[in-house]
This record gives structure tokens, C-alpha cells and sequence, in this order.
């Protein structure tokens, strides 16, 4: 089955009241994002993005600050050499499905160079959060000729054009720089030699698309793969001559849609949106047929059939995802027992029991299961995909937990892992060790669970869990962890501060600022990065910028650890007291008693910003059961 990624298939079908939705919200008089992301979260074609946006700016004339509640701001520039006003609306309406208020703000038409070497531009006096490049090949020097003597010379100066226009980007804004990759238009001048002939277009683009990849990292930027997108839908069907000698339209409109969710998609990842859990259903989802009727014999799984196959397939794109750090747990109406035996005993079962964090079978209500697991896991609702073969079942789930992603499903299985990874679920802007090792760090922590339960004595769990936590400054090696650590955390994180890898490599470098990347491994595994601390100088003060840790470490008195060694080197440095600032948001309130239960002293606030003060020479250390490993200096 092919899947029309233009149709955005996975999502539901949109309603035939939808119009009369978006006037609902329009006549209601409030701001709600929550209702603004429902009414996102159906298969709108750009009409209905349109229509949307309408909505969204009602909303923020409303708010009076052009916030709205419930989501997330985010700022984009755009800069290209094509029309991009058509596609500016389905980037705010398809923001709502990431709960993402974001605003656009687009450099004038084909002045990309200009936007980016002025110091008072269009772009850089917006201060956007990022900046999205998206060239057409017809704008790119050296890209748009159909035949070069010189290849190599052509892909340089290729680069070169992008290379000048990140750095002028650089020069006066932080902003995450976002480069669409090149879509090769099918004109062939030499048929199937193109593929290989020096000089040929598709071969220059081709080479320069390659070596973007390198040119990105020298500016932290990350890749919008639109040539990849192109390549799924067609490229003969992707570009549209017509449209673009009428009006400089880069691509088909009829890919808007999927165009926004594919941008919008690497925002969300940006903004630590993107889901790690992939909770799975049993009967008709891994396997045909129903276990608790048809037996072990009775099933219809792996080799010898079309769908025993296609099941198998299912399964292996599970499995595929948790060996790149995505949690599988297991949500089934059925017998615990009757359930585990298939992973036990099957012969033909790709996914064993060890490969599922957390197995929910029972007979209560699958949003009611889902909830328990997410509890287990300490992770929020919106970090869960649910995959379920069955419509009820499915609208059930949304129906009770709209933060929960529920991808639609055709009733072939052969395309269940088409609709899954098309939806972009589990998108990534980085790829880290920590990543990697996620799913078993999960399993892990649910294994802690089960023997905390064992404890009367919370000292005595901690001492036996015999944790150490590991200190050092910020470095090349753990960049990328702690970019996306304050990019993605939001409940244990006082600031919410948001800082890209060219960020965190100019704290590295500020001789001004102390840096604390914290790491804690115990007798169940290695949790990574756990925490991130940045402290900057004010006279005799440090100010701590950011102080964020991962919920999985909860209620381990880690951040009683991080302060013994923050006081240490503050005392270390001279300094007298340190500041810390809490910034109230709808998703940070677990801390909001965090500096008054470390003993800081209250301050008068400014602004929204509570202020919080501790005195080095009044501090007494809180030796939490913790072995200390202090590199890179540290005291």
C-alpha cells in the first residue's frame, strides 16, 4: 500500500463541520490554544491551514501579547528565493499540533543575501528563535545550470553562497540556522549517464547536498531534508514549472501540507517535542488474531504468509526504534499471563519481553493503562505514541487523552510501519549516546521502582541503589547532550533558557561563566546527563542561568549533590552568594519550591522572575549517599 504523504493519511480525516469549528472558536471570545490544537489535529489541506491561521491571529489580537495559552511560543525567520506567503498560514496551523504558538516573520522576496550580511535587517531585528533557509536550486549559484566543464569549481561556489549567508546570520543573532537540503529537478540533458557524469546537475547537486551536511555542523545548523520529502512524493511530481514562472512558487501547493509538518516536525525537535515512547497494542497489531481465543497455534505471525509477514515487519520497526533509544511498552485487553506467553514461547516473535519497558494487560480501559504507564516511566502523556489497530479503541484514547499521539491505521498491516514513521513521531535534531541508550535507561528505572518497593527506608533505597554522580565543565563531547537537554526540558527546569550546540560552545568559552554537566551511573546502568547547570558572574555574585535535570532521577537527592559542588567552587572563586531565578510557566511548577527547599533565602522578584539568594559562608554541606567524581578542575 502506497501511503499519499500530501493527505497527511495518519491523522484523522477532517470533519465536515470544520469551517463551523473555527467560527465557534472565532465568536467564543478566548485565546485557548487546547481548543485551537484539537481543531488542528486532522488531515487539513491547505485551504483548511488557511482557514486556521485566520483563527490563530484572532487569538493572539485577543491575548494582547500576541501569546496564546497552553502553547508554546516559538519565532521563525524565513528566507528564501521563492514565494513563500502561501506556505506561511500551514506553518501556523500546523504548529498547533505541536502545541506551538509560532510566529513567522519572512525576509523580503529573493533578498536572502541581503537579509543576512545587513545588521538591521527584516530577520535580525525579529530575533527569531530560528531562521529557516530555504533556497530553490534556481537561485543557487553554480546549482542551476544544466551541464558545468567544471563540477567541483560549480559545488563550491555553491557552498560558498550558503556558507556566506549562515555567517552573516551569525554575526548578530543566536538563532538555530535551519538549511533545506537541494531537491534535483528531473531533467535529465543525458539520461541514465547523468547519475554519474562530471559536471551534470544531478550530479552538483547531489555533491552539494553531501557536503552541506558538513557545513551545518560548523554552524550547529541543523538539516531540513526536502530532498528526501521530494524524493518520497516524486520529484516529477514536486516541481511545477508553471507555478514557478507565475509566481516563483518553489514546489507543488498540493504539498503545503506535508511541507509544513515536515518544518514544523524539526521545531517541535527543537523544543523538545518530540515523543519517546511507542506503547503497543497485541491482537491485529503484532500479530492476526486474538491470542486468548485462537491460542499460540492459532496466531498469524512471521514467515510462510503475506500478513503473517507483514506483522513480523510491525514488529521489526519496533524493535528498530528501541535500538535508537525509543521506550516500548505494551497496552492489550488480555490476560497478563495468556499476553507474556506469546513473547516467551512464539518462535517467530522478533520482540521479547526484554525489549518492553513496561506491560500493561488487563481489562481495564486502555486510557486508564496508558496513564499507569506513563506514571511508571515518569514521562508526560505527550511524550506516547499509542499504536492500535482498532478505530474504537483509537478514539477512545484521543477522546480521554488528547495529549496522547493515536495514529490512524488502514486495515492492511503491511502498511502500519508506512503510517507510523511517516508521521514523524520520533523525529530528531541530535543523535547522542544518551539517546541511544534511552529504552534501556527506562527499563532500568522501572526496575529501581520494583525495588524501592522493598524499602521503608528512603536512605537505605539511595544507599543501595549505590549511585555515583560525576561532575565536569561543559565540553566539545557532551555539547550536543546539553543542547538538547535545554532545548527539551521543561518540569524540572527553573529557567526554561533555550540554548542551540553555537550556545553552549560560548558558555564552554566564557571565561566569565562556571558550567556543570552532571552524569549519574548506579548498580542498574549508566543514566547519561542527567543535569545542566549554568552559572554566570555578576560582581561578587553567580547568577545561575539554568539549572535543569532529567525526571528520571527524581527523589534521589541529586540536586543536593549539585549544590554541595556549585558552593564549593563558588567559595573556590570567591564569590559571596549565589542568585538563583525561578520563571514560573504551566509546565515547571514541580520546582517551584526547589531553591526554598536548598535553603535559599526569597529575594524581591522582577518582572515574572522569582529571585532566590544563598550565602556561601552560612552553607553547610548536605552529603546526599552519592560517590562524587569531580574532572576538568573542579573543586
Amino acid at each position: 500500500m502506497t501511503v499519499q504523504l500530501q493527505s497527511l493519511p495518519w491523522l484523522r480525516q477532517s470533519p465536515a463541520n470544520f469551517r463551523e469549528l473555527c467560527r465557534e472558536f472565532d465568536l467564543a471570545g478566548h485565546a485557548n490554544g487546547k481548543v485551537l490544537r484539537d481543531i488542528s489535529n486532522y488531515a487539513l489541506d491547505g485551504n483548511g491551514l488557511h482557514r486556521l491561521a485566520k483563527s490563530v491571529v484572532l487569538a493572539k489580537e485577543r491575548s494582547g501579547t500576541n501569546a496564546i495559552e497552553h502553547l508554546q511560543p516559538f519565532s521563525l525567520g524565513l528566507l528564501s528565493n521563492g514565494t513563500t506567503k502561501l506556505i506561511v498560514p500551514c506553518l501556523i496551523s500546523t504548529a498547533l499540533r505541536y502545541a506551538i504558538n509560532l510566529t513567522v516573520v519572512e525576509g523580503e522576496f529573493d533578498q536572502v543575501v541581503q537579509e543576512a550580511i545587513t545588521p538591521s535587517s527584516t530577520i535580525k531585528r525579529a530575533k527569531p528563535d530560528a531562521i529557516l533557509l530555504a533556497l530553490d536550486y534556481r537561485g543557487i549559484p553554480g546549482l542551476h545550470a544544466g551541464f558545468v566543464e567544471e563540477e567541483g569549481k560549480a559545488v563550491n561556489e555553491a557552498l560558498a553562497y550558503v556558507e556566506m549567508i549562515c555567517r552573516g546570520l551569525r554575526q548578530e543573532t543566536d538563532a538555530t540556522i535551519i538549511v533545506q537540503n537541494i531537491p534535483c529537478p528531473q531533467l535529465a540533458m543525458f539520461g541514465s549517464l547523468d547519475a554519474r557524469l562530471a559536471g551534470s546537475q544531478r550530479r552538483r547537486i547531489a555533491r552539494f547536498n553531501e557536503a552541506l551536511n558538513g557545513l551545518l555542523s560548523e554552524f550547529s545548523g541543523i538539516l531540513f531534508d526536502v530532498d528526501g520529502l521530494a524524493s518520497t512524493v516524486g520529484h516529477e511530481n514536486w516541481f511545477v514549472p508553471q507555478q514557478w514562472h507565475l509566481a516563483k512558487l518553489p514546489f507543488s501547493q498540493i504539498y503545503n501540507p506535508i511541507y509544513a509538518d515536515y518544518c514544523v516536525r524539526l521545531i517541535g525537535a527543537i523544543r523538545g517535542a518530540s515523543r519517546k515512547c511507542l506503547v503497543l497494542d497485541l491482537d491485529n497489531t503484532l500479530w492476526g488474531g486474538v491470542i486468548g481465543d485462537d491460542g499460540l497455534a492459532g496466531i498469524t505471525l512471521g514467515q510462510g504468509s503475506p500478513e503473517g509477514e507483514a506483522y513480523l515487519t510491525v514488529q521489526q520497526v519496533a524493535k528498530n526504534l528501541r535500538d535508537r533509544g525509543i521506550i516500548l511498552a505494551v497496552c492489550s485487553k488480555n490476560d497478563d499471563s495468556v499476553a507474556r506467553s506469546v513473547f516467551r514461547e512464539h518462535p517467530d516473535m522478533l520482540l521479547r519481553e526484554e525489549d518492553i519497558s513496561v506491560f500493561q494487560a488487563n481489562w481495564k480501559d486502555k486510557a486508564s493503562n496508558l496513564e499507569a504507564i506513563a506514571s511508571t516511566l515518569n514521562i508526560g502523556l505527550n511524550a506516547i505514541v499509542f499504536l492500535d489497530d482498532n478505530p474504537a479503541e483509537r478514539e477512545q484514547v484521543r477522546q480521554a487523552l488528547p495529549e496522547v499521539a493515536v495514529p490512524e491505521l488502514p486495515e492492511d498491516p503491511s502498511a502500519y510501519p508506512a503510517y507510523l514513521l511517516a508521521a514523524g513521531y520520533f523525529e530528531s535534531v541530535s543523535f547522542t549516546d544518551d539517546d541511544r541508550r534511552r529504552a534501556s535507561q527506562y527499563r532500568a528505572n522501572a526496575e529501581r521502582a520494583e525495588l524501592a518497593q522493598s524499602f521503608r527506608d528512603i536512605n537505605e533505597y539511595l544507599a543501595s541503589l549505590e549511585m555515583t554522580i560525576k561532575f565536569a565543565p561543559f565540553d566539545a563531547n557532551g555539547r550536543a547532550r546539553i543542547a538538547q537537554l535545554t532545548n527539551k526540558s521543561n518540569q524540572f527546569n527553573l529557567t526554561t533558557r533555550r540554548y542551540d550546540e553555537t550556545a553552549i560552545a560560548n558558555w564552554e568559552q566564557n571565561r566569565d561563566a562556571f558550567t556543570l554537566q552532571v552524569r549519574l551511573t548506579d548498580r542498574f546502568g549508566d543514566n547519561g546527563i542527567i543535569s545542566v547547570i549554568i552559572c554566570s558572574r555578576n560582581n561578587g555574585d553567580w547568577i545561575i542561568d539554568t539549572w535543569l535535570m532529567s525526571c528520571r532521577v527524581l527523589n534521589r537527592r541529586v540536586e543536593e549533590a549539585v549544590l554541595d559542588v556549585l558552593v564549593e567552587n563558588a567559595r573556590s572563586a570567591r564569590v559571596g552568594r549565589l542568585i538563583g531565578h525561578y520563571i514560573p510557566t504551566d509546565r515547571n511548577g514541580l520546582v517551584k519550591d526547589h531553591y526554598f527547599k536548598l535553603g535559599f533565602q526569597p529575594q524581591e522578584s522582577v518582572s515574572n522572575t522569582e529571585v532566590w539568594a544563598l550565602e556561601i559562608s552560612g552553607y553547610s554541606r548536605k552529603a546526599p549517599p552519592l560517590r562524587v567524581e569531580l574532572n576538568g578542575g573542579l573543586q
